[in-house]
């Protein structure tokens, strides 16, 4: 993730990468709130407390969290 003050850029390989786990495509980010509401939504679109669902949840959440890092 590439940061310009408020705003953020997912760089080729995030976007990629939550393309790959969540099969919802992340557009239009450009904030940090966006990149939240975006993970929020990829959950309540994937909800459920199977451990696969858990699973997934957890794998967003360690992307979530490299972004946040990166960043």
């Amino acid at each position: 993730m590439i940061r310009f003050g408020l705003h953020i850029r997912l760089t080729r390989r995030e976007i990629e990468r939550f393309k790959l786990i969540t099969d919802l495509e992340p557009v239009g980010i450009r904030t940090l709130a966006d990149l939240d509401a975006y993970i929020a939504q990829c959950k309540a679109h994937y909800w459920g407390v199977s451990r696969d669902t858990q699973f997934l949840h957890w794998l967003i959440d360690r992307e979530y969290q490299q972004c946040r890092s990166a960043a």
